[in-house]
């Protein structure tokens, strides 16, 4: 990735830009203590609480994968993807602090045979596509080395 020019996220808003430690943005909620990804304006998913109160959080940049698989089809518009077309692994992962499961692709070179439940993972940036010259990045997972 390179660092001479700024970094273009692939969804503005969704995640910090920082090289060396990226982080999830989130909201939490005022009445209840519940984060919500990708952010909540409206009202609060939980349906205990009627607050419409958020503040915007970075959320924990580690968990552990909960679920994972290999994507073998281009997604559809409006989500960009390299031509042509490689399979990619995807892990859902349990947030450390905030126990949310959020969705997102491995970093590249891993594959389904390289994860197991319970590993334990670091957010990180990576290019998704390239547009105009510039790389598009977006959040990946990435295992943290074993102890």
């Amino acid at each position: 990735m390179s660092t001479a020019s700024p970094l273009k996220p692939a969804i503005e808003g969704w995640f910090t830009l920082h090289p060396e430690r990226p982080a999830l943005l989130g909201t939490r909620c005022a009445g209840c203590g519940s984060f919500f990804f990708p952010k909540e304006t409206l009202y609060c998913r939980n349906p205990q609480c009627t607050s419409r109160e958020f503040s915007e959080v970075e959320l924990s940049r580690t968990g552990k994968v909960w679920s994972f698989t290999t994507n073998h089809y281009a997604p559809p518009a409006p989500y960009i993807s390299p031509q042509p077309f490689k399979p990619y692994t995807i892990a859902a992962v349990e947030l450390d602090k905030e126990k949310m499961v959020v969705l997102g692709q491995m970093v590249d070179g891993l594959s389904a045979a390289d994860l197991k439940a319970g590993m334990e993972v670091e957010l990180v940036l990576e290019p998704l596509y390239q547009e105009d010259g510039e790389d598009v990045v977006t959040w990946k997972w990435k295992p943290l080395p074993t102890p």
